[in-house]
Parts: structure tokens; sequence; C-alpha cells
């Protein structure tokens, strides 16, 4: 199944995916399309104004072009996932306040999708770190493939 991860950049959740048999949707395969196709206007901002008029399908024009170039990546993504993992307050969330807003945004996006979703909150120690691979494996050995 296609299994989308919130952080969209997130490795460790790609790579749990990945090892339990399921394809992950993460931001950087999408970004490594567009930095090797020869269309892309202006590295290293890899979006062009085709994406941010994109954005538009998934928030309103009075929100900042920033969160609809971002979302004109992730927004496709939540259109074709069948699955989602969201991990809470993990670290690398404290970037710009577009991303985190952005993030805001595909979390309400997905839940609206009501497809399997499992919400977890980013471990604190080894203990919680252990019990939310357990968690991840559960639920992905739960999904038909």
């Amino acid at each position: 199944m296609k299994v989308l991860i919130v952080p969209p950049n997130s490795l460790i959740l790609f790579d749990l995916v990945e090892r339990f048999g399921h394809e992950p949707l993460s931001v950087m395969a999408v970004l490594q399309e567009k930095i090797e196709s020869k269309e892309i206007e202006s590295p290293p901002i890899n979006v062009t104004v085709d994406d941010v008029k994109k954005g538009l399908k998934y928030a309103a024009i009075e929100v900042p072009s920033g969160i609809r170039g971002r979302l004109a990546i992730y927004g496709p993504l939540v259109d074709i996932a069948e699955a989602a993992i969201i991990m809470e307050d993990a670290p690398f969330m404290f970037g710009c306040v577009g991303c985190a807003r952005t993030n805001e945004m595909m979390k309400l996006l997905i839940r609206k999708r009501k497809i399997p979703l499992l919400e977890l909150d980013y471990p604190a120690n080894e203990d919680e770190a252990k019990a939310m691979v357990a968690q991840i494996k559960t639920f992905l050995e739960g999904l038909v493939k």
C-alpha cells in the first residue's frame, strides 16, 4: 500500500514503511523528480509557477504562497495515499512557520480522507522508541497489500 508519512521528510518513518513492504509517500521522492527534470525553473526552490497554482486545490488564495507551494507538492501525495502515519511533536517541525502550518494543513487533509491512520507522539527515550516501532509494525502488518 501507499503510506503517507508526516512529517513528509522523516527518514525514520520512510525506512520503517519500506521495511514492512509498503510504498512510503514522502517529499524526498517528489523533489528528486523535480530536481532531475529539465522543467525546473528556479533551483534550489524547486517550485514552479504551475505548482503554486496547483496548491489552490488544497488551500484558499489567502493562504501564503509558500504554504500553497508546499501543498502543491504534498497535496497529490495525500490524494493517492491509501494509509498514513502521523508523528506529532517531531523535532524537525521546528523549521520555518510555513512548514509547520503546511504540516497542520496536511494532517487535516489526511483526516478528511478517512484512510487507515496511525497517530504517534515522537518518542522521548529508548523505551518509547521501541514501543513506537512496535506500533508502526502492527499498523503496517494490518494493512492489506
